[in-house]
């Protein structure tokens, strides 16, 4: 597209995460439901970190991830997130930025601190996320830079945002600047329960504001309520000009103007944290869809990212994806 300075502008929270492996009991202990993702106040994010035993810190948040694997693909990346002036702010300032992808937000010189995740990885590789959003409050229309949206061929959003009235205010902003400068906007459905919060509102932005829906087998059965995965497809495809379906290892379906492709998962020695697997497949979609390839070709770089990522611990690019999609013949 002409005159775009970024490819892909991600918005999200922005979050540290804070990563440890645990047994199905310490789950369960803790009272939480394996697999999904709950929003945690100050107390427990200090009483979960005290619990969890011995974790590893990395930069994360479903939308940076996103922003850095389009980076590391070798894709001009633009992201809006906040973070407080603090030590883990900083740390994730520079980490997004030192992966190459352009952060401007100003962070917060007061109220909570930068946003953590606390990740525990059960032995078959599923993660539960607590997450203290913490700055990720104080995201509002005042964050929204509508020049670079403006200047990005695809606005990319993830649904956690959903949670806060001020952030969605800001995402509809965004979504509404983007569409009048003839650009493109996506959406990641980000968690099931996430869905359940906030069905009515993300089919109402879908069907008016949204050209390309991310979601998972759980999260597009969420949305339109059944556990028929061929019904929610034909549902969605009702709803959104283009609609990718991840499901895990049978690969993907992108449903695109009536017409249906299935896509395989990219081969992987071993799963290791499936963490981030989402945020790459999307990296990888994107790279491909503002580089001119088929939609088949953005699914198949999507899953060659989630297979990178899910084989190791951690939702940052461990190599650079440009190389590896050159060495399968992808790029």
């Amino acid at each position: 597209m002409a005159n775009s300075k970024f490819d892909v502008l991600c918005i999200g929270n922005a979050i540290v995460d804070v990563i440890a492996r645990v047994e199905e009991e310490f789950v369960s202990r803790q009272g939480l439901v394996k697999g999904s993702m709950n929003l945690i106040d100050e107390a427990r994010a200090a009483e979960l970190y005290a619990a969890m035993g011995r974790a590893t810190e990395v930069s994360g948040g479903s939308a940076a991830n996103t922003a850095a694997g389009v980076a590391s693909l070798g894709g001009r990346a633009a992201y809006f997130g906040k973070v407080k002036a603090d030590q883990l702010g900083a740390i994730f300032q520079h980490d997004l930025r030192s992966q190459g992808v352009f952060f401007e937000t100003p962070p917060a010189h007061a109220g909570p601190a930068t946003a953590q995740s606390f990740i525990l990885v059960t032995p078959d590789s599923e993660r539960t996320m607590n997450t203290y959003l913490g700055a990720c409050v104080n995201f509002s229309i005042h964050d929204v830079d509508k020049h670079v949206v403006e200047a990005s061929e695809v606005t990319y959003m993830e649904g956690y945002l959903w949670d806060r009235p001020e952030a969605k205010e800001a995402f509809r902003l965004a979504a509404q600047v983007a569409r009048q400068a003839g650009r493109k906007t996506a959406i990641t459905l980000s968690d099931s329960f996430c869905v359940e919060r906030h069905r009515d509102s993300f089919l109402d932005l879908i069907r008016n504001d949204i050209d390309i829906v991310f979601a998972n087998e759980a999260e597009i059965g969420s949305l339109y309520q059944t556990s028929d995965f061929d019904s929610a497809m034909r549902a969605v495809a009702m709803d959104c000009p283009v609609a990718v379906l991840t499901r895990s290892e049978k690969g993907c379906v992108v449903v695109a103007e009536g017409h249906l492709q299935e896509v395989p998962a990219h081969p992987v020695a071993r799963v290791s944290d499936v963490t981030g697997a989402g945020d790459l497949f999307a990296a990888g979609f994107l790279h491909g869809l503002t580089n001119g390839k088929p939609l088949y070709g953005c699914a198949r770089l999507g899953s060659l990212a989630a297979a990178e990522i899910i084989s190791h611990v951690g939702a940052r690019p461990e190599v650079d994806l440009r190389e590896l999609a050159e060495a399968n013949g992808l790029l």
